[in-house]
């Protein structure tokens, strides 16, 4: 995982303010559906999935999934991951007795 403090100017009542924000990232994996579109899980944090209609549509319901889950871990007062391990995806073949 990483995180990136940023400051961003919010505007309210006609007041600028200046709120501090982290940015994280995590890997994400997009994973073609067999009804069409993209299954999108995080390794790094079990259960956190969404899907998308087509690959920016996926990408799209990621950034928004990743935030939500970030937000409600850090409410619960969880701690997050903080190693994001990139997964080895290979084909693996294996011989099988016909019965």
């Amino acid at each position: 995982m990483k995180r990136k403090k940023v400051a961003k100017s919010k505007v309210k009542n006609n007041t600028k303010k200046m709120v501090a924000e982290n940015i994280y990232k995590y890997t994400a994996v997009f994973e073609p559906a067999i009804e069409g579109g993209f299954n999108v899980s995080f390794p790094a944090l079990p259960g956190c999935f969404t899907c998308g209609n087509n690959l920016p549509h996926a990408k799209k319901m990621a950034k928004e999934v990743l935030g939500l889950w970030i937000e409600e871990l850090l409410s619960q007062k969880e701690n997050l991951p903080l190693t994001d391990a990139k997964p080895i995806v290979q084909k693996i073949s294996t011989k099988v007795k016909k019965s």
